[in-house]
């Protein structure tokens, strides 16, 4: 988190509609903030399917940390993954956004990342990599991992 966000005690979430910007205050994130644009909810608690366009928004002009896995439909370890990630979602709504990049819809990012094996967890703040995990992860295995990464 940048300095002045961080003084100002807002972080700056992409709508998941929209992917405007907005800035949340984090003493009010809970209180289930609406996007000014297009009045959708901000914080939904859903991991959101990104694709280059989306990923620059959410993920390196946001300030809220991003989890996204990088998956494809036919990795079974992948599906195994999804009610992990869906609960981490709902558990961390306003401490993290879980995002899904599908590897196979978009090449580009996995290229870029140098994903080698799906699934792939990168943990991401204001754009830069904290963190990350290859392999299926329980959700206990999870949360020790994410508690770590963002400490």
């Amino acid at each position: 988190m940048s300095a002045e966000t961080h003084a100002a005690g807002a972080v700056l979430v992409a709508c998941p509609q929209c992917h405007s910007l907005v800035r949340v205050p984090e003493a009010r994130a809970g209180e289930h903030p609406k996007c000014p644009r297009c009045k959708s909810q901000v914080l939904t608690g859903q991991p959101l399917a990104l694709d280059v366009t989306a990923f620059a928004a959410h993920v390196e002009r946001a300030t809220l940390p991003v989890l996204v896995d990088f998956w494809a439909p036919w990795c079974g370890p992948c599906r195994m993954m999804a009610p992990v990630l869906d609960r981490a979602a709902a558990q961390r709504a306003t401490a993290l956004r879980v995002a899904k990049v599908n590897t196979d819809e978009q090449p580009e990012l996995a290229g870029r990342f140098g994903i080698r094996s799906i699934p792939t967890l990168i943990l991401f703040r204001a754009g830069r990599e904290l963190a990350r995990q290859s392999g299926a992860v329980d959700a206990t295995g999870l949360s020790r991992w994410l508690d770590r990464a963002l400490t």
